[in-house]
């Protein structure tokens, strides 16, 4: 799953390390910080994209999907 968000910089990855990584099947996640869109990526298995919306945002960034082909 692919997101947008504005999660700008290195402090902001910090700042939401702790909320995805809360998120129940969740296997790995990054983000480009320097994409202009500040992309988060992430992976599992039963990955619900709520939970990861809801986690981003409780760290208090934005976030929205991009839909993707294939999806």
């Amino acid at each position: 799953m692919k997101f947008k968000t504005n999660i700008n910089c290195g402090n902001c990855v910090k700042a939401v390390k702790g909320f995805l990584n809360d998120v129940r099947g969740l296997e790995s996640w990054e983000v480009n910080t320097d994409h202009p869109d500040k992309i988060l990526t992430v992976k599992g298995e039963q990955l619900q994209e709520a939970d990861v919306i809801e986690a981003v945002e409780d760290a208090g960034f934005d976030i929205s999907p991009l839909a993707t082909s294939g999806q």
